[in-house]
Formats: C-alpha cells, structure tokens, sequence
C-alpha cells in the first residue's frame, strides 16, 4: 500500500501564473506545467537562498523530498527557456500558510 502524500506548505500562491516567450502566437506554442509546490520550492531555494534542510522544513517535508521538487521544477524551466515553451503554474497538493 502506497502512503499517502503530505500537503506541503507554500506561503502563498502566485499572482502571475502564466509565463510565455514573447511574439509567438499562444495556438503555437507548448506550455510546462509547474505545480505550486515545485514554484514555491524554486522561490525558497534560488530566490530566498535558504538552505535545503531550512527549506524543507518550512515546506513540512523531507530534504530528499523537498531536492527532488526543486529538481523537477529547474528541468521544466529550463526546458521551457530553451525550448521556447509556455510556463504554467497550476495545481499541486498544497497549503497555503495563515499569516
């Protein structure tokens, strides 16, 4: 039996939420889905410079959980840069924290 995964806390969700590359017409183009959590773990980690162990502790999940969202997250970006794809951020099994 699967154990089921744990919401992981973001500090809140994003204004902008859709990215393209400029001049290319929206039926050309191919977009990447970037999950919430995956945005918020790029935010702590590149934005922030927090530590991964900081990191992962304010996301309410492991370290090797928290490098494997932050992983996933700078391939989509970056195949997003290089490929001239859409950035879509979406989705995810989130929490927002109450401030």
């Amino acid at each position: 039996m699967v154990r089921p995964r744990l919401c992981r806390r973001v500090k809140f969700c994003p204004d902008i939420t859709y990215f393209k590359p400029q001049g290319i017409p929206m039926k050309n183009l191919r977009e990447v889905i970037l999950p919430v959590e995956e945005y918020e773990a790029v935010r702590l980690k590149d934005l922030e410079n927090l530590e991964q162990e900081e990191c992962a502790r304010k996301m309410n999940i492991s370290q090797p959980t928290f490098h494997r969202l932050v992983l996933s997250a700078r391939k989509k970006i970056a195949d997003a840069l290089i490929n001239g794809k859409a950035i879509k951020i979406e989705g995810g099994n989130f929490k927002t924290l109450k401030i």
